[in-house]
């Protein structure tokens, strides 16, 4: 019997998403939440019935869903989202590089900060919530909040590591 040659598929290294493709998933949460903090600057507590059973769902303490509150925040996600974007497609060697590197770092950073006080929050430290906040807001932190946040960092992280974008004119 001769031996039969088989081929041999080549192994391939294990696929992280690319900077484009991180960029677009930390955008896309950013700017759904922008428009959110739009939404709720108006007056409008969807999905809550009053404006502290949302505040408490969200922040776990009562605060002020007001225009003058939520709309610098909704511009901070904005340009978060904007920052992060322009620098998967322009790359750090863009004339604006270092202020998109820069601003992606920050994104990472703040999520990362976000993402590591939800998980001393899950573990029971309630510090800065308030006691009458009831359980959604621990669900949600558990649930939603803080594993978005991970997933937000590692994303924004990776664009900011991220090979350099084509060449393009400057």
């Amino acid at each position: 019997m001769k031996p039969t040659l088989r081929a041999h598929a080549p192994v391939r290294a294990p696929r992280t998403p690319t900077p484009t493709a991180a960029a677009a998933v930390v955008a896309t949460v950013l700017m759904s939440d922008g428009l959110l903090h739009v939404l709720w600057s108006t007056g409008t507590t969807w999905p809550a019935h009053d404006a502290t059973s949302l505040s408490y769902a969200v922040l776990g303490i009562a605060a002020p869903f007001t225009p003058p509150v939520l709309l610098p925040l909704a511009t901070l996600l904005f340009t978060g989202a904007a920052l992060v974007t322009a620098r998967a497609r322009l790359g750090r060697t863009h004339r604006l590089g270092r202020l998109l590197q820069a601003g992606t770092v920050a994104v990472a950073c703040g999520t990362a900060v976000r993402g590591v006080v939800g998980i001393a929050w899950a573990c029971g430290l309630r510090t800065g919530l308030d006691s009458g906040a009831g359980d959604t807001f621990h669900w949600l932190n558990l649930a939603l909040y803080t594993p978005l946040c991970l997933v937000l960092t590692a994303a924004a992280l990776r664009v900011a590591a991220g090979e350099e974008a084509p060449t393009r004119d400057r």
